[in-house]
């Protein structure tokens, strides 16, 4: 039987899938997934103007307010590095490892931005201070207690995404602050067009994503995962979140008869190896039809799981639809 996360791993891997809903694989009692998920409503490719300012509440409902528009801007996670590559904004730090992705900034440029010591959990304090930035962006509900010790140096902004609108919402809010306005608009149009297409060719298998490490994994939700929240767009995908307590059964997962799995490795300790051939060793796993047909696709975690911007996503799109036809 596959074990379902420890209350520490959930707690991990919670932080490194940077907001997805853990609902790993293990005994059910909750509200089983639906036979099928509607589609969402069509995609509207309309981009509205954006208007540049320096003041503004972002689309979660937090305030942001500078003296000038940010030129130094230390990235916490992802979805920032995303946002400014976009922007045509080089971070100057982060502890983020998406900029070296080859659709970013490619491992050459992106030696040019420093690295904040720490890791994703704790970056710290004093080296984030050391780049004198005029604006930090942050994950709310793991970088939000770092608030205080950054207040009086700079601004610090805790985004919290959950869905790809979250994530066009933030796009142009910082192009709004940064004047970037010309390119977040490019950026948002590109993208809509993008998923608006992906909907006209939705497909009718049934999609699946799981992320983690060993023998602790999830399945990521539309509620709760940006990427996830594409999927009811472009495929079948009936997965509800269950909240952090909550979790999917494998014989959920193989009553649900998965066409096309993608999973999203992620280091843990002494962890090694892809998490589809650790879940291998469980004769369950091979019984799921996307399993026995081959169409198990290990994608990058730092782009499916943690990028979560509009670039991140457009990629999520191009892989997603190629493997659903």
């Amino acid at each position: 039987m596959l074990r379902s996360p420890s209350r520490l791993a959930r707690i991990w891997i919670t932080a490194v899938a940077v907001g997805s809903v853990l609902v790993g694989c293990g005994s059910s009692s909750e509200e089983p997934a639906s036979d099928k998920a509607r589609p969402a409503a069509e995609t509207d490719v309309t981009v509205e103007p954006i208007k540049a300012t320096t003041e503004l509440t972002d689309t979660n409902g937090v305030k942001v307010a500078l003296k000038k528009q940010p030129e130094r801007i230390v990235c916490l996670f992802a979805l920032c590095d995303d946002i400014l590559t976009e922007l045509g904004i080089l971070p100057t730090a982060t502890n983020s490892a998406l900029p070296a992705h080859p659709d970013f900034l490619g491992e050459k440029k992106a030696k040019e931005v420093d690295v904040i010591p720490g890791g994703f959990i704790a970056p710290e304090v004093e080296a984030i201070l050391s780049h004198k930035p005029d604006l930090v962006i942050g994950l709310g509900d793991t970088h939000g207690k770092l608030a205080p010790a950054l207040k009086g140096a700079t601004t610090f902004w805790a985004m919290q995404p959950e869905t790809w609108e979250d994530s066009v919402g933030y796009l142009r809010d910082v192009a709004a602050l940064t004047g970037r306005t010309a390119e977040g608009e490019k950026a948002e149009r590109a993208f809509r067009t993008k998923l608006a297409a992906a909907e006209k060719s939705r497909s009718e298998k049934t999609a699946l994503i799981i992320y983690g490490s060993d023998e602790n994994f999830g399945v990521a939700t539309p509620e709760g995962d940006v990427a996830a929240s594409l999927f009811p767009k472009i495929a079948d995908y009936p997965w509800k979140s269950r909240g952090v307590e909550g979790s999917y059964s494998l014989e959920e997962i193989l009553a649900q008869d998965v066409d096309v799995l993608f999973v999203e490795t992620m280091s843990f300790g002494d962890a090694d190896g892809k998490l589809s051939e650790k879940l291998a060793e469980n004769p369950l796993w091979a019984k799921i039809p996307a399993v026995k047909n081959g169409d198990v696709h290990e994608v990058n975690s730092e782009v499916w799981a943690k990028g979560r911007g509009t670039r991140s996503l457009g990629l999520v799109l191009d892989e997603a639809t190629a493997a659903l036809r």
